[in-house]
């Protein structure tokens, strides 16, 4: 009722005025009004049409028309549809915008496929996964750019719960899983994600257990082998009785001390783990550690202990005498009969190195990146018969990156190594009071 009641008030005025025209003036006078009136209403259409029509060609140039009356409420309704539409409209394009930059930043390759497998959009990690590019390849067919023939097996599958594992065609290093999404009625997702470092991790599981296995196989085989050879024959001799038992604790203890590595590894690498610093006195366990190397060598090499700094270390004390150590076990393990071994603590620009040099065989410098790694060895015979686990390095390095430390491993082939860990300086401390007066042994007074 609002919108008509302003016409038929209008009309209702003509015909009142026609009326009374009629009345005084005739009937010709009143068809002349009403001729005219109706000659004025179709140009006054004409007119508001003709700029609404220029309002509409051109919204955003145009002036919204301004009028009385029916016109009036034509144009105020049709502005405000307007200003609807348009603050949808930027709802809409401020949704597409972001969801644009997420699909821009995510680290995923993402390739939208039309019902033909054209590419329709590709965000720029597709170049680096796929080699894709969205301005270059708009509009191609994805068979004609990935032509691996596994890759289009699993296009031709449409089995959108299989994933494809594979590597990038643009970087062979690079592991991806490849998967479909259906979305819309006919168009597909395809996504590469990478997935190199848990193809890695799994790697190394596999290795892990692999190594795990081998080390334990020898010793077991060797006791199950004599406990089957003294069940055998219970009548041995006590001189090969007592052979056999001897090299059976052998093996049992290497298969403990394998284990104990293992246990280690695991309580440092868990997240529970926290590290609690205390003062650690590295000039006193460095005379420690020369004791021990000197235990193990039996006089068959020559140790010397250079300190030429009196400062302490903030850490676990257990976990640094476990890394220092395993250096140490390892100089001596490795140097021949007759070879020199020296430890040496000392300050440099800041940082404290605790360093073991060693004259023997010295190690490739294609080895040396790896050392660290889990069972890795330049020689496995040689290190079995100096019963190795494999894993003592592997514990150092946790270790000093567990105390922001650094392992630094200097070796020439025919001319031995030297392995250093070097401490921040932040970790360095002066000794406590109590400690300052004492003299520390002069590198030739400490010589072994």
């Amino acid at each position: 009722m609002g919108f008509w009641w302003r016409p038929l008030s209008v009309l209702a005025s003509v015909l009142l005025v026609a009326l009374i025209l009629w009345a005084a003036s005739g009937w010709i006078a009143a068809l002349g009004f009403l001729a005219g009136i109706q000659a004025f209403v179709m140009l006054r259409r004409l007119w508001q049409e003709f700029r609404l029509a220029r309002w509409l060609e051109n919204p955003d140039e145009v002036e919204p028309p301004d009028a009385t009356g029916t016109w009036g409420d034509i144009f105020y309704r049709l502005q405000k549809l307007q200003r609807r539409q348009k603050a949808s409209r930027g709802r809409l394009t401020s949704a597409l915008e972001q969801f644009e930059h997420a699909a821009m930043a995510v680290p995923d390759g993402m390739v939208i496929l039309n019902g033909s497998e054209q590419i329709d959009w590709c965000n720029p990690a597709s170049r680096r996964y796929l080699g894709l590019d969205c301005e270059r390849d708009r509009g191609q067919f994805v068979r004609y750019l990935l032509r691996q023939a596994h890759f289009l097996e699993f296009l031709d599958a449409a089995d959108y719960s299989r994933r494809l594992v594979c590597k990038s065609p643009v970087n062979r290093e690079i592991t991806l899983s490849l998967q479909l999404v259906p979305f819309d009625e006919s168009k597909k997702l395809l996504v590469a994600r990478d997935i190199t470092d848990l193809e890695r991790v799994d790697e190394m599981r596999r290795d892990f257990i692999a190594n795990v296995s081998h080390e334990l196989r020898t010793p077991l085989t060797v006791v199950g082998g004599f406990v089957e050879t003294l069940a055998d024959a219970p009548d041995l001799p006590a001189t090969d009785s007592r052979h056999y038992f001897d090299l059976m604790l052998d093996h049992t203890r290497r298969m403990q001390h394998l284990l104990d590595d293992l246990l280690t590894l695991s309580r440092l690498e868990s997240a529970d783990h926290l590290l609690y610093d205390e003062p650690v006195n590295v000039p006193e366990m460095a005379q420690a550690l020369k004791a021990e190397a000197e235990s193990l060598s039996r006089g068959r090499h020559s140790v010397r202990l250079e300190i030429d700094s009196a400062a302490w270390l903030a850490g676990n004390l257990q976990e640094i005498r476990s890394a220092l150590g395993n250096l140490v076990s390892n100089a001596v393990r490795y140097t021949p009969e007759g070879g020199a071994i020296t430890l040496a603590w000392r300050e440099c620009d800041g940082e404290g190195t605790f360093s073991v040099t060693d004259t023997g065989e010295g190690i490739a410098a294609e080895h040396i990146p790896r050392l660290t790694e889990r069972f890795y060895r330049v020689d496995r015979s040689r290190s079995r018969e100096t019963g190795g686990t494999g894993l003592g390095l592997a514990i150092v390095k946790h270790v000093l990156t567990r105390h922001g430390a650094r392992l630094d491993i200097q070796s020439t082939p025919g001319k031995g190594s030297t392995f250093s860990a070097v401490f921040p300086a932040q970790r360095v401390q002066p000794p406590p009071a109590q400690e300052s007066g004492r003299l520390m042994p002069l590198p030739e007074q400490a010589a072994g």
